[in-house]
């Protein structure tokens, strides 16, 4: 299963488009990725392992495939689309549940964002963000639509950025067997940049699950550098986090390694 993520890894990096001839330094392509709705088409696979699942100290392992795609709609307008594909590989997550692979749901996001920032420096975007019943097993994911809305905030200062991303999802149609959703998500972020395309973020995750009352709260803390290797720009990246809070039997603590694909705007 671990040679299934790992192939799936390598045929999304080939498929990668290659970076613009409009060149820019690693600094200022560092600080476009500590910004969701910057105006530069990337694409991040974003590895998550976490461990200490349940009696049977299960693990699971996430690789999501994460495009952003910026567009132009108006003289002062974008359209950010972010994608959330994730390929899932868990073992007893729930008790002696044995072992599954497969896709998970998908979310996409559709962010409406100025394409300059505020008189007092903040960017923002807003709009709808969607959960797609394309889970391969009922235990990667649930088989039910959802929908609700997003929005995102941040402010961007000469080394560091600091904002928030929020969304909700409700859920509508799909399988009578499943439960309802309504989940919150939050994701408060800071990240400082270094010289050399280099960014050090704290953020959390954090969902409050309101059928059953309950946080899910990691901290992860990672590190990345902007690199190039050979005419592709390429950001590099891993960390850590822990779980404040999480359901009974969830998780302990985790390990993040990312790889970003970055297009820098023409």
């Amino acid at each position: 299963m671990h040679l299934r993520l790992l192939s799936v890894f390598v045929m999304t990096a080939l498929a990668a488009p290659v970076a613009s001839a409009a060149e820019e330094s690693a600094d200022e392509l560092a600080k476009k990725l500590s910004n969701p709705v910057a105006s530069m088409i990337s694409i991040p696979l974003q590895y998550n392992a976490d461990f200490g699942y349940g009696s049977e100290d299960g693990t699971k392992q996430t690789l999501n495939v994460q495009p952003v795609i910026p567009a132009s709609i108006s003289q002062d307008w974008n359209l950010i689309t972010r994608v959330i594909a994730p390929v899932i590989y868990q073992e007893d997550i729930a008790g002696s549940s044995g072992s599954q692979f497969g896709l998970g749901n998908i979310t996409p996001t559709f962010f409406f964002s100025p394409k300059q920032p505020t008189a007092g420096g903040v960017t923002w975007g807003a709009g709808p963000v969607l959960l797609l019943p394309t889970a391969s097993d009922d235990l990667l994911g649930v088989d039910e639509w959802g929908a609700g809305p997003s929005v995102l905030v941040l402010r961007q200062g000469r080394h560091w950025t600091v904002g928030a991303l929020a969304n909700h999802i409700w859920s509508f149609g799909g399988s009578a067997n499943d439960p309802d959703i309504s989940n919150t998500f939050l994701q408060p972020f800071f990240a400082r940049q270094f010289a050399g395309g280099r960014t050090l973020t704290f953020n959390s995750e954090s969902t409050y699950d309101w059928e059953n009352q309950q946080w899910t709260v990691p901290i992860n803390v990672v590190y990345s550098k902007v690199t190039r290797i050979g005419g592709q720009s390429l950001s590099f990246g891993g960390g850590v986090r822990a779980y404040l809070d999480a359901p009974r039997g969830g998780p302990d603590w985790g390990v993040r390694l990312l790889v970003t694909f970055l297009v820098p705007e023409r």
